[in-house]
């Protein structure tokens, strides 16, 4: 597939959309490659043009995507008020509810089950699970199911100007990254 804006609705045709019913809860999930199973989890507002694009990395690194749809417009680039609503529903929900009465979260049992049916469709030696901001919670908690094998918490909105590669060459004073992986 060809490079596509992340400054526009993306309408994620590359991925199938499935209604997936779990513990009596539908939720629409998109799922797309082969290979042991990945549950990506957009941060809020939901499945933003820039999430999808991770979410075909993943893919196209050879695993199995699935992309539930927890909030938002899938595919969408919010507006201001949609992405203001999606936050006040969520401060509200039970969710939230749940974690102040030391609780298991809905959405969390859930996305546990989740894992199990892609685990059981998929194969492999577990689930892995990226979680990205507020959702990155859900994937620690995801830990808990034995078909489980890796959460990653993620909190993609705390950028550097810094690229990865150049952050992780060692520095030397007076040369530069590119120079201080030459040979002298």
């Amino acid at each position: 597939m060809g490079s596509r804006s992340i400054h526009e609705d993306d309408p994620l045709e590359d991925f199938a959309r499935r209604e997936i019913v779990l513990d009596g809860v539908a939720k629409a999930v998109h799922v797309a490659g082969s290979g042991p199973a990945v549950i990506v989890m957009a941060e809020m507002p939901g499945i933003s043009p820039q999430v999808a694009r991770f979410a075909r990395w993943v893919r196209d690194a050879g695993f199995t995507v699935y992309m539930p749809s927890l909030f938002g417009r899938d595919g969408a680039i919010p507006t201001a008020e949609e992405g203001t609503a999606v936050f006040q529903r969520a401060c509200v929900s039970a969710e939230f509810r749940a974690l102040a009465g030391n609780a298991s979260s809905p959405v969390t049992q859930w996305l546990r089950a989740l894992a199990r049916l892609a685990h059981q469709q998929c194969g492999g030696p577990g689930v892995g699970a990226i979680g990205m901001c507020f959702t990155r919670n859900f994937a620690l908690t995801m830990m808990l199911d034995p078909s489980m094998l890796a959460p990653v918490l993620s909190s993609p909105h705390c950028r550097s100007r810094i690229p990865l590669v150049s952050r992780s060459l060692p520095r030397t004073s007076g040369r530069s990254a590119k120079g201080s992986s030459e040979k002298t």
